[in-house]
């Protein structure tokens, strides 16, 4: 499937744009950065709320734009918040590795004024749906932006899973657990799981099993319309679907986890500058060299 071109996120520029600011409460990096850009942001755009909980209801008031005061975690939040009503993000890096929230307090204050006038585009990223099935009734179901796993837990024990793609039995992984992520999730757990790193406007999913027990086991590149459904033969008590890191439900046996395409798109702001390889570059060290260490004379 073609990559969806690039949009303006401003429909209307008789007015304001309405914007809505969350972050997390507890650090205080984020409570300074919110002061030093409140009085910025005010002047081009109307702050329709600040959430430092996690808590603003997007169903009651869609915002134009949502801007994000913290890191990665914040922007997974933000992703699990919105819910079906998502909006356009601009994350702001207030964290450690910041590989969604791309911009520093600084250049937001440099670029806001081009922002508010509809001046970067918003690129739309893959989000998946994840259903729990059980009796065959929906029980659960949550939306993925990095990954939703599979994962075992004590006793730790070897997990037999078997998956389907399209209703057909693709194989059964004998593994500890097994990863399906996005292209914003491959940088994630999966690259952890030894998955490959994809750029973020592919449509496309990753299949990776963890520690498997046999070696001819690869990690799986597949287009992202592609219906996947995971069962665990004989799950143990902490057998669980994880959904962006968070524990959707303990699975039983003759559960069902079905994974496919969101109808809903991640909305993030392209930052100028801040493209797929500089951030593998500037965050996960793709340096083009090896440093050496000199011995002392």
């Amino acid at each position: 499937m073609p990559v969806e071109p690039a949009h303006t996120w401003i429909n209307d520029h008789s007015k304001k744009p309405r914007v809505v600011i969350l972050g997390v409460p507890e650090r205080e990096t984020v409570r300074a950065a919110l002061e030093r850009l409140r009085p910025a942001i005010a002047k081009h755009a109307e702050i329709i709320a600040e959430d430092l909980n996690f808590s603003y209801d997007f169903s009651k008031a869609k915002p134009d734009l949502v801007i994000v005061l913290g890191g990665d975690g914040s922007i997974l939040q933000t992703a699990r918040q919105m819910g079906a009503q998502q909006s356009p993000v601009l994350g702001i890096n207030c964290g450690r590795l910041g590989f969604l929230a791309a911009l520093s307090p600084d250049d937001f204050l440099k670029g806001w004024p081009e922002v508010s006038r509809g001046g970067f585009k918003v690129v739309d990223l893959l989000m998946l749906q994840t259903s729990l099935i059980r009796d065959g009734r929906v029980i659960a179901q949550q939306l993925a932006l990095n990954e939703a796993a599979v994962l075992g837990g004590p006793p730790y024990q070897i997990l037999d899973i078997d998956l389907y793609a399209d209703d057909a039995l693709a194989t059964r992984y004998r593994c500890d657990g097994l990863i399906v992520a996005t292209p914003i999730g491959s940088t994630a757990h999966n690259l952890s799981a030894g998955g490959p790193i994809l750029r973020r406007q592919l449509q496309a999913i990753v299949i990776s099993p963890i520690s498997p027990h046999t070696l001819t086991y690869r990690p799986l590149v597949d287009t992202a319309d592609t219906v996947l459904e995971l069962t665990v033969t004989e799950p143990n008590e902490s057998t669980s679907i994880v959904v962006d890191g968070r524990i959707l439900s303990r699975l039983l046996p003759g559960d069902r986890v079905r994974i496919e395409r969101a109808e809903q798109t991640f909305q993030m702001l392209a930052v100028s500058g801040h493209d797929d390889y500089r951030a593998l570059r500037d965050k996960l060290g793709w340096g083009g060299s090896v440093p050496v260490k000199r011995s002392p004379l």
